[in-house]
């Protein structure tokens, strides 16, 4: 395959600049509206009427340090960094027995990402027409595996980080909702158990701007859903998810880089920048979750495609990623729950070997609740390989160069209503 190595290394958005692996990055109410009153009589206290249309408000804050005993990952993890930071404010209303509108505001600080930047994490309109069939327009969350719809809510979780071969950190704002629609239901109950599904189709918003290689970036469509099965035996449910997207973007390279592809035969010596390319991806999920009484074991498998096409058919490349984890959380006491994963994740399934050709990751977590609405959470992980990691977060040195075992640890505090 021509040009294989451009897209082998590619961790959908861990990498940046005039590298091959710079063509393919992450896959990623308070609104004004007139809430019509409930009926009420002149006899209803005033506090009533004004819980008829008064919003549910919830909300979060959380601070974060992070240290690893070497290569940088997120941040400046190896000096130690406080970027770890994140706040969120949401609101929901339900106007009607079917009918409900919500949306939430977050900003969050995560080394070079976000810095603080405030967005609509989601919003949507929700109208449930009978169980089997509801209808959501907006920006409403991926049901991409078992837990990304979690992604956002560090008090539903013990991890402080989900396994990242399967739910990444860095690109979370890519992967944790979709504009568009969505379709969902959930079959009765019967001896096999219940069916829920969801499909959505819509795009997807991505901010491009600290990258300096792309311009002009373009998410066409993405297509999806997922199929959950929550099977007769009591706390057993097997899931599947699928999705495909499409980025078109123009690829910006300084007159070096154009030299050096030329010199390796990728490019003709009379091409210019910038480049058009089509990224095509694919991404599915294998999901298995069983709870028995306070323990919850979970596993998924998952597979991302990608093909790069482009006016140069040295440079076309495609590269197909291998993610993977095995997850189980306790509930020790009401204020101690602990947690254990195993994640592996395969940045090229056709080429395994080197330091940066995978990533194992062995975390252990500690989730504290001292008092109601506040948690303190602790985490260690074993890594060995560096495919995780990226050249602009370590000094501009490649992950094939970095060291390949190492310590990383976080500490993360949050306050929730």
């Amino acid at each position: 395959m021509a040009g294989t190595g451009m897209l082998s290394s590619v961790r959908f958005g861990c990498e940046r600049g005039p590298t091959r692996a710079s063509l393919l990055f992450a896959l990623g109410m308070l609104l004004p509206t007139q809430l019509a009153k409930a009926e009420t009589s002149e006899d209803t206290p005033v506090a009533d009427r004004m819980a008829d249309w008064m919003p549910e408000v919830h909300g979060f804050v959380s601070q974060g340090f992070m240290k690893s005993t070497d290569n940088n990952f997120l941040a400046q993890s190896e000096r130690g960094s406080f970027e770890f930071n994140e706040v969120g404010l949401n609101f929901t209303k339900t106007l009607t027995d079917r009918f409900r509108v919500g949306m939430q505001l977050f900003m969050r600080d995560l080394g070079p990402v976000g810095n603080y930047k405030p967005q609509f994490d989601w919003f949507y309109l929700d109208y449930r027409f009978f169980d089997w069939l509801g209808i959501r327009a907006g920006r409403t969350k991926i049901p991409f595996g078992l837990y990304n719809e979690y992604n956002d809510i560090d008090a539903a979780r013990v991890a402080i980080l989900l396994p990242q071969s399967v739910y990444p950190t860095q690109n979370r704002d890519y992967l944790l909702a979709q504009t568009g629609g969505e379709i969902y239901g959930r079959t009765p109950h019967s001896p096999v158990g219940e069916l829920e599904y969801r499909a959505y189709g819509g795009t997807i918003f991505m901010d491009t701007s600290s990258n300096a290689s792309i311009r002009n970036l373009d998410v066409p469509y993405v297509v999806g859903g997922r199929l959950m099965w929550e099977t007769a035996l009591d706390g057993l449910r097997l899931g599947g998810t699928y999705q495909t997207l499409k980025l078109n973007a123009d690829l910006e390279l300084p007159p070096e880089a154009i030299e050096q592809y030329a010199a390796a035969g990728l490019l003709p010596p009379d091409a210019t920048s910038p480049i058009p390319f089509e990224l095509p991806i694919w991404l599915w999920v294998a999901s298995l979750e069983y709870t028995w009484r306070e323990l919850t074991v979970a596993a998924e498998y998952s597979q991302w495609k990608a093909k790069l096409t482009t006016d140069y058919p040295a440079l076309n490349d495609s590269v197909r990623n291998e993610r993977m984890y095995v997850m189980a959380t306790y509930q020790v006491a009401p204020w101690l729950a602990t947690g254990l994963y195993y994640s592996l994740y395969f940045p090229d399934m056709d080429d395994r070997t080197g330091v940066d050709k995978q990533q194992h990751d062995v975390a252990v977590s500690l989730r504290f609740d001292p008092i109601e609405h506040w948690l303190i959470k602790a985490e260690g992980h074993f890594m060995s390989g560096t495919a995780y990691l990226s050249a602009d977060l370590n000094g501009g040195v490649p992950p094939a160069d970095l060291t390949r075992d190492w310590l990383y640890f976080l500490l993360k505090t949050t306050a929730y209503f």
